[in-house]
């Protein structure tokens, strides 16, 4: 895993969205440049799949959910593209393993404004769905909290 750059971060908030609210509905679009290692985060009350390149399908999307009295960030990861065989899928998966505390990091910097302004969410659990069409890689497992992948600098 590689460290995040602040200066390779592009931030930018959408429909009506701001660095501080809502919270509800909030989804995150992280996409990124292979040959630049720029990161680009969308903020919106929806994902922004203009951003999405659908050859790659490698963006991590996440979206803030209640569930009871709690609320979890819920974080999609698509294995599966046109064509996949098993193998193909199967490196996705490890390779998303690989390369998700970079996302979940950069994600949590990147709506640091946010997190500034309620700390409880740091707390928040992250519930991570690895979609698929075979059901041995097809998971929902937690990842452990914002707090986990907080950085100062």
């Amino acid at each position: 895993m590689s460290k995040l750059n602040p200066d390779k971060l592009t931030v930018e908030y959408r429909d009506g969205v701001s660095a501080t609210g809502p919270i509800i509905s909030r989804s995150n679009t992280l996409t990124h440049s292979d040959f630049t290692g720029e990161l680009f985060l969308t903020i919106g009350t929806q994902f922004a799949w203009d951003k999405i390149n659908t050859e790659m399908r490698d963006e991590v999307l996440g979206v803030w959910k209640t569930q009871g009295n709690s609320l979890n960030y819920n974080v999609y990861l698509y294995l599966d593209k046109e064509n996949h065989d098993l193998s193909a899928a199967t490196k996705r998966n490890e390779v998303f393993r690989r390369e998700l505390p970079l996302a979940l990091t950069t994600i949590r910097y990147g709506d640091r404004f946010l997190f500034d302004l309620y700390p409880s969410l740091d707390y928040a659990l992250i519930i991570v769905n690895f979609m698929s069409i075979y059901p041995s890689l097809f998971k929902q497992e937690v990842w452990g909290t914002f707090s986990n992948y907080s950085i100062t600098l």
